[in-house]
Protein backbone atom coordinates (compact mmCIF):
# COMPACT_ATOMS: atom_id res chain seq x y z
CA UNK A 1 0.00 0.00 0.00
CA UNK A 2 1.29 3.27 -0.61
CA UNK A 3 1.01 6.14 1.12
CA UNK A 4 0.60 10.03 -0.15
CA UNK A 5 1.09 13.08 1.18
CA UNK A 6 -1.62 16.08 0.81
CA UNK A 7 0.17 19.26 0.65
CA UNK A 8 -2.68 21.36 1.46
CA UNK A 9 -0.92 24.90 0.34
CA UNK A 10 -0.37 22.84 -3.24
CA UNK A 11 -4.50 22.11 -3.60
CA UNK A 12 -5.21 25.51 -2.61
CA UNK A 13 -3.11 27.15 -4.99
CA UNK A 14 -4.33 25.23 -7.38
CA UNK A 15 -7.93 26.05 -6.51
CA UNK A 16 -7.00 29.56 -6.60
CA UNK A 17 -5.54 30.09 -9.63
CA UNK A 18 -8.76 28.29 -11.06
CA UNK A 19 -10.84 30.73 -9.63
CA UNK A 20 -8.80 33.42 -11.23
CA UNK A 21 -8.69 31.06 -14.73
CA UNK A 22 -12.64 31.05 -14.36
CA UNK A 23 -13.31 35.13 -13.37
CA UNK A 24 -13.65 37.46 -16.35
CA UNK A 25 -13.64 41.19 -16.65
CA UNK A 26 -15.55 43.40 -19.01
CA UNK A 27 -15.37 47.10 -19.38
CA UNK A 28 -19.69 49.01 -20.51
CA UNK A 29 -19.12 52.69 -21.78
CA UNK A 30 -22.78 53.21 -21.45
CA UNK A 31 -24.23 55.73 -23.13
CA UNK A 32 -27.97 57.40 -23.15
CA UNK A 33 -29.58 59.63 -20.08
CA UNK A 34 -27.47 57.92 -17.42
CA UNK A 35 -25.95 61.02 -15.48
CA UNK A 36 -27.70 63.12 -13.06
CA UNK A 37 -30.57 59.71 -12.30
CA UNK A 38 -29.20 57.65 -9.70
CA UNK A 39 -27.95 55.18 -12.26
CA UNK A 40 -24.23 54.63 -10.96
CA UNK A 41 -26.53 53.69 -7.63
CA UNK A 42 -28.75 51.00 -8.96
CA UNK A 43 -25.44 49.47 -10.87
CA UNK A 44 -23.88 49.48 -7.70
CA UNK A 45 -26.69 47.98 -5.49
CA UNK A 46 -26.93 45.17 -8.79
CA UNK A 47 -23.31 44.17 -8.66
CA UNK A 48 -23.24 43.99 -4.88
CA UNK A 49 -26.25 41.38 -5.54
CA UNK A 50 -24.36 39.33 -8.27
CA UNK A 51 -21.71 39.50 -6.09
CA UNK A 52 -18.84 41.38 -8.67
CA UNK A 53 -15.87 43.00 -7.89
CA UNK A 54 -14.95 45.99 -9.84
CA UNK A 55 -16.37 49.82 -9.78
CA UNK A 56 -18.92 52.51 -11.67
CA UNK A 57 -17.91 55.88 -12.71
CA UNK A 58 -19.11 59.12 -14.39
CA UNK A 59 -17.11 60.69 -17.69
CA UNK A 60 -16.57 63.72 -18.21
CA UNK A 61 -18.18 62.81 -21.66
CA UNK A 62 -21.89 62.06 -20.34
CA UNK A 63 -21.53 58.08 -20.69
CA UNK A 64 -20.70 55.64 -17.53
CA UNK A 65 -17.26 53.39 -17.20
CA UNK A 66 -18.57 49.99 -15.60
CA UNK A 67 -15.65 47.59 -14.85
CA UNK A 68 -16.72 44.30 -13.16
CA UNK A 69 -15.23 40.90 -12.61
CA UNK A 70 -16.61 37.87 -11.83
CA UNK A 71 -17.94 35.06 -13.62
CA UNK A 72 -19.99 34.99 -17.25
CA UNK A 73 -23.18 34.25 -16.38
CA UNK A 74 -23.10 37.53 -13.83
CA UNK A 75 -21.50 39.58 -15.94
CA UNK A 76 -24.21 39.04 -18.59
CA UNK A 77 -27.12 39.39 -16.13
CA UNK A 78 -25.58 42.93 -15.16
CA UNK A 79 -25.24 43.46 -18.80
CA UNK A 80 -29.52 42.78 -19.60
CA UNK A 81 -30.08 44.69 -16.14
CA UNK A 82 -27.87 48.11 -17.78
CA UNK A 83 -29.76 47.61 -20.81
CA UNK A 84 -33.27 47.78 -19.22
CA UNK A 85 -32.34 51.64 -18.45
CA UNK A 86 -32.67 50.84 -14.25
CA UNK A 87 -34.96 53.92 -12.73
CA UNK A 88 -35.08 57.35 -14.53
CA UNK A 89 -32.19 56.17 -17.35
CA UNK A 90 -32.54 55.79 -20.54
CA UNK A 91 -29.50 53.53 -22.02
CA UNK A 92 -28.90 53.92 -26.26
CA UNK A 93 -25.67 52.67 -26.48
CA UNK A 94 -23.52 49.72 -24.93
CA UNK A 95 -20.01 49.59 -26.08
CA UNK A 96 -18.65 45.98 -23.99
CA UNK A 97 -15.32 45.29 -24.06
CA UNK A 98 -14.30 41.90 -22.35
CA UNK A 99 -10.76 41.72 -21.15
CA UNK A 100 -8.45 39.43 -19.33
CA UNK A 101 -8.90 40.70 -15.47
CA UNK A 102 -6.22 43.59 -15.34
CA UNK A 103 -6.18 42.99 -11.53
CA UNK A 104 -8.14 42.36 -8.91
CA UNK A 105 -10.94 44.15 -7.01
CA UNK A 106 -12.15 43.24 -3.67
CA UNK A 107 -15.34 45.05 -4.16
CA UNK A 108 -17.29 46.74 -6.09
CA UNK A 109 -17.55 50.67 -5.22
CA UNK A 110 -18.78 53.86 -6.69
CA UNK A 111 -15.94 55.96 -7.94
CA UNK A 112 -16.07 59.90 -7.93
Amino acid sequence: MHSFIIDIYSIITFLSDISIIQMLQIEILVSGRVQGVNFRNYVYRKALQLSLNGYVRNLYDGRVEILAQGERDDIEALIDFVRSSPGLSFVTDLDINWREPSKKFDNFRISY
